[in-house]
This record gives structure tokens, C-alpha cells and sequence, in this order.
């Protein structure tokens, strides 16, 4: 999937994920998407309440070798 910013929250825990990409996203111009890729297995229930609080559209979630990616359309 092609991306326009990427966002490396490796070895962050919750809620670092999380207030990074919320500020990412903040920087990012309405439909260009972020990709996400994190190791905090909790992330995957926390980015999808974030897009669900936060109106941004989170188009696919997926998990390679405990790593965690997160494609992400900014409002």
C-alpha cells in the first residue's frame, strides 16, 4: 500500500504509539495516509479506538515476526 509519511514506534509502549501518531497525523494534510509500525501488542486494540475517537480511517492492521502495521487516513 503506498503511504505518504511512515511512523517507527518500535520499542514504544502504550500510549507512546498512540500521541506519536496523533501528532504525525496533525502535520499531514486531510487523505494522505500514515503507516504505523509498532511491537506493543496492545496497539492493536489502541489504534483502533484512536481511529474510531478520532474520525481518522484506519484502513488495514497486520502482524509480521511480533511486529505490528498500521496503515492510517488522516480525516
Amino acid at each position: 500500500m503506498n503511504f505518504d509519511k511512515e511512523l517507527d514506534a518500535r520499542g514504544l509502549n502504550c500510549p507512546l504509539p498512540i500521541l506519536r501518531a496523533k501528532k504525525t497525523l496533525a502535520e499531514m494534510q486531510p487523505g494522505q495516509i500514515l503507516r504505523i509500525i509498532a511491537t506493543d501488542p496492545g496497539s492493536v486494540k489502541d489504534f483502533a479506538a484512536f481511529a474510531k475517537q478520532t474520525g481518522n480511517e484506519l484502513l488495514s492492521s497486520a502482524e509480521n515476526n511480533k511486529e505490528f502495521e498500521f496503515y492510517m487516513k488522516r480525516k
